[in-house]
């Protein structure tokens, strides 16, 4: 079974961690999987829509395109929010001081 052109995509991108968009499509075309510039555009964008990488520009013709950092789930500051959040929205209810 194939693989999909977009997870090549993402694969080059996270291997390299951060590459322009030159350099990635040369990347593709040396595996034999060049795509033309508009497939690579939707492609990118669909990734960057799911929060996977992150494409800004570095000159006018040329972006740069990386591997999105993941936030940790055990972030203490934001866990202590939700909680005093959830205390205040509880108090909220008038009577239901039990």
């Amino acid at each position: 079974m194939a693989i999909p052109i977009r997870n090549r995509v993402f694969d080059k991108i996270q291997t390299a961690g951060s590459l322009t968009d030159a350099e990635l499509s040369k990347a593709l075309a040396k595996d034999d999987a060049g795509i033309g510039e508009g497939a690579l555009n939707k492609i990118l964008l669909d990734l960057e829509i799911m929060g996977l990488v992150n494409v800004s520009w570095i000159t006018k013709d040329t972006r740069r395109v990386e591997v999105t950092k993941q936030a940790e789930s055990g972030d203490e500051v934001d866990a202590q929010g939700r909680e005093a959040e959830e205390r205040d929205y509880e108090a909220s209810f008038p009577g239901a001081d039990a």
